[in-house]
């Protein structure tokens, strides 16, 4: 995966708003919530959440499925899970830089 995928997923997490409705998303386990549920939990407009759930599901940390009339949106752990592997995969190797090193 290049760095352009992990950058629009930071980018999708970098707002408030998204942060919050992933973290929902994540308590929630897998099965997710109704586009209702999640705004009725974080007080959030319909319209709000929509654009913000657009940009999840743009970077696809956020999944979408409909049954009947109802959006159903869950986490997505793989999605995740990269992210997090992406993060540790250099930790603690002793890379110094200069700026640092004194």
């Amino acid at each position: 995966m290049n760095n352009d995928v992990y950058a629009a997923r930071f980018a999708a997490l970098g707002h408030v708003v998204r942060l919050a409705i992933f973290q929902l998303l994540v308590k929630s386990g897998h099965g997710g919530m109704t586009v209702g549920q999640i705004s009725e939990a974080l007080e959030i407009p319909a319209s709000t959440l929509s654009f913000h759930l657009r940009e999840l599901v743009a970077s696809e940390l956020v999944t979408q499925s409909r049954d009947g009339r109802s959006v159903n949106c869950e986490a997505n752990f793989a999605a995740l899970d990269q992210l997090l592997k992406f993060v540790k995969t250099d930790c603690c190797k002793g890379v110094r830089l200069a700026a640092f090193a004194r």
